[in-house]
């Protein structure tokens, strides 16, 4: 049957999202287990199931509607932009060995293509827009076949129905599919998947038919990419495409009413293509973007629909000024049909709940809210607007107060921070002419041509974990844990010598996490027992909170890597997290520019690396894996960003002397945007992610000239394959022909923390192998 477009629904608030991996991480823990052989496909549906059911009783519980479509439904085994290239069958060809006979792909076609089996490659990864969660990118070519490929989002709807909830299915929208996308290879130079739209629309109309089938009120398609001024299609030519798929859609007798949204951003010119198209709801994001101007283009479209306003922050975890998150929906209020308060983004950017936090002081537990306390933030505010502001009172004042208890605090802002800062000067961020320093380093460090290393950890074995745990739990005193510690250390260092790499790491057996094992080192900073959120897949990581004035105590990496140094002739690197990774994977306070907090931790590691040199380390790697990822979406917004990013990095390291050779690590991004900056860095060794690319990246490197020191990956780490020698040979050839034999350095993707030894030793084996045979092509002693 046909849905009448009425606008109904949506009533008392909503989310654009909600997390997905489990209060307990149950996802990954199933995840991993099926992976492994240890359980079977049904038992992973049951905890699926359960986890799903789990998530809408909740928010149920917590204050949205069972019956008008507030809750949403977006569940993924893995990844959205996955599930949305699977629902419109466009996996390319190289997985057809899991497609059904009925045309449905396989569970573990959808793994692999995911995560790569045997030889077959997996999708390339990168980042979801300017956030630290990873996405599958879409391969789309001039012959791709689009055909409905599942019934994902029907199937999902019929569930919660029959668990008494009528909910709101979640797909990534077809202009973002296609904009996120890249070519296939074999697809003619100039080809922009964006072409392929009209091709597209016609499945995208078969899933919403097949939704209406079952009455579902609502669908919201994830329209993301209209905010980013960074991805390959013209902008005006995306905004037509958007103009031209809701037009399209929107004049589709048989449909759910169709709520299209876009976070992380304003929209701006690309307001109109959703706001004047004949589809039911927009949802914007206007804690990135701002409420828009009553007069800015399109707006007068927003008069006849519901605004879903996204006035909760969903991409960080500090409890919510109500005052001025009301004041924005009554701004609102004279340019929408109906507004509806919800949050920016999906709330699967943050944890679940703080009931699960027993050791974060209670005055910083005040500051803070995570999913679960956001919706009832959304229902708070959704109250207040609908006249029962006296109701809600209470919450008002109890958010009024932490906020002050925050900016009152005496770790907020500390004098002698704020001072030292003052103090820089511009001699404070810049280091000896590249050249010179290299003559030096060559000199004392008689490292090989293409040397070998890696980036930095080595698998977290279970030993490892039962010995942090064990001393977390007091089980053991810290003399027991230092020499157990020490063992790991001496065994992955006695591995790599064994294996003949060239320059070697300690494995960071001692640390939890690169970002959190910082946190717990440096004031300003907590770190929670359960605040996870979901990376990619069933990676999860713990963001810390970082709330105050850093501060950097004492030394707390020298005596690791001092050790590993003692045990080997071979250099040993030390390894730190720089300050823009350090920053883009916590929780950052809100109440000062980013800057200003970058330059504070950059000079507690300047600190640490001064210490480091003190105790004859000479090489010291400054990991910058989020650069690219904290790009703001608008350009305008680059200048500003470069400058205190690359500022900060280079106030870390400027302090460093000519013979300390500087490395830093750079994945999962699109380098190529940020190569500027990248060379503004001033590192003298830059390893960056090129497997899944097969080199893509060196073309970059050769056009901007970029002339120091430089590691393309040849070692997906977040794949189980392992490469062959002959495969990193391949790739080493591609990167010779780009980047010059003295410039170029050997080593995986990342780092080895999530993958066994029994493929890390294989690959590092290979790697060793292809480096040697690539010198022996090149004339000089393997």
């Amino acid at each position: 049957m046909a849905t009448q477009h009425t606008g109904a629904g949506l009533e008392g608030g909503t989310a654009l999202g909600y997390p997905r991996i489990g209060r307990s991480r149950q996802l990954k823990k199933a995840l991993e287990r099926y992976w492994s052989g240890r359980i079977e496909a049904q038992e992973l549906a049951e905890t699926a199931a359960e986890i799903r059911a789990t998530n809408w009783r909740r928010l149920h519980d917590l204050g949205f509607e069972a019956h008008n479509a507030s809750i949403p439904s977006d569940f993924s085994y893995y990844d959205q932009v996955l599930d949305a290239t699977v629902l419109v069958g466009a996996l390319p060809k190289r997985f057809d060995q899991w497609v059904d006979e009925d045309g449905s792909l396989s569970l573990d076609g959808y793994f692999a293509a995911a995560r790569g089996v045997d030889r077959v490659q997996p999708l390339e990864m990168t980042k979801w827009f300017d956030t630290n969660y990873h996405y599958l990118v879409p391969e789309i070519g001039p012959d791709t076949t689009f055909r409905q490929g599942s019934d994902q989002p029907a199937l999902l709807f019929a569930e919660a129905l029959s668990h008494g909830f009528v909910t709101r299915p979640v797909i990534v929208g077809p202009v973002t599919l296609l904009a996120l996308a890249k070519p296939t290879a074999d697809a003619p130079e100039g080809f922009d998947p964006l072409d392929r739209l009209d091709d597209l629309l016609p499945v995208y109309a078969e899933v919403l038919a097949g939704l209406a089938e079952l009455d579902a009120p609502w669908v919201q398609l994830d329209e993301s990419a209209l905010v980013s001024e960074l991805l390959p299609s013209d902008r005006p030519k995306l905004i037509a495409a958007a103009k031209h798929a809701y037009d399209v859609l929107g004049a589709l007798e048989n449909r759910p009413q169709i709520l299209a949204q876009a976070s992380y951003a304003a929209l701006d010119e690309a307001l109109p293509a959703l706001a004047e198209a004949p589809i039911e709801g927009v949802a914007l994001d206007l804690v990135e973007g701002g409420v828009p101007a009553a007069d800015a283009p399109g707006v007068t479209g927003l008069r006849d629909k519901v605004v879903v306003a996204g006035v909760i922050n969903g991409h960080n975890i500090w409890r919510a000024d109500l005052d001025a998150a009301l004041a924005k929906l009554e701004e609102l209020r004279p340019l929408a049909g109906r507004v509806v308060a919800s949050s920016s983004t999906s709330l699967f950017h943050v944890p679940h709940t703080l009931d699960d936090e027993s050791k974060l002081g209670d005055e910083l537990r005040s500051w803070l809210a995570f999913a679960a306390e956001k919706v009832v933030e959304i229902v708070t505010l959704a109250r207040a607007y609908d006249g029962d502001k006296a109701g809600v009172q209470a919450a008002f004042d109890e958010a009024a107060a932490a906020l002050a208890s925050r900016a009152q605090h005496a770790g907020v802002h500390r004098p002698e921070v704020g001072a030292r800062i003052s103090a820089l000067t511009d001699a404070d961020f810049s280091r000896t002419p590249y050249a010179e320093r290299a003559k030096v380093q060559q000199a004392e460090l008689g490292l090989p041509l293409l040397p070998t290393t890696t980036i930095g950890s080595f698998p977290q074995t279970p030993e490892i974990r039962r010995t942090r745990s064990q001393f977390t739990k007091g089980e053991i005193d810290e003399a027991a844990y230092n020499e157990q510690i020490k063992g790991h250390i001496a065994d992955v260092v006695r591995l790599q010598e064994e294996i003949g790499l060239d320059v070697l790491v300690h494995g960071e057996a001692e640390r939890n996490d690169m970002v959190q094992y910082f946190a717990e080192n440096f004031e300003g900073f907590d770190v929670t027992e359960n605040g996870w959120v979901q990376s990619y897949g069933s990676r999860c990581t713990r963001p810390s909170i970082l709330w105050g004035d850093v501060v950097r105590p004492k030394p707390f990496t020298v005596e690791w890597i001092s050790y590993a140094q003692s045990l080997t002739e071979k250099q040993v690197k030390g390894m730190l997290t720089g300050p823009v990774t350090i920053l883009a994977w916590s929780f950052v306070r809100d109440d000062q520019p980013k800057g200003v907090t970058a330059d504070q931790v950059a000079l507690a590691l300047r600190d640490e690396i001064a210490d480091l040199e003190a105790a004859g380390i000479d090489i010291v790697q400054v990991d910058e894996p989020a650069i690219r990822e904290l790009l703001p979406l608008k350009r305008a917004d680059h200048a500003d960003y470069l400058k205190w990013s690359v500022g900060s990095f280079r106030l870390a390291t400027a302090g460093a002397a000519d013979r300390t050779q500087i490395h830093t690590h750079l994945c999962y991004s699109e380098f190529g945007q940020v190569i500027d900056a990248v060379d503004g860095l001033d590192a003298d060794v830059t390893s960056v992610e090129a497997e899944r690319s097969k080199m893509d990246i060196v073309r970059d490197i050769k056009a901007a000239g970029f002339s120091r020191g430089v590691g393309p990956g040849v070692y997906d780490i977040h794949s189980p394959r392992v490469p062959t020698e002959t495969d990193i040979e391949g790739l080493l050839d591609i990167a010779l022909e780009s980047i010059p034999d003295q410039l170029l350095w050997v080593n995986p993707d990342c780092g080895l923390k999530t993958r066994r030894y029994e493929e890390v030793v294989p690959a590092l084996t290979d790697m060793v192998a292809a480096a040697r045979a690539e010198r022996e092509k090149l004339g000089v002693e393997a």
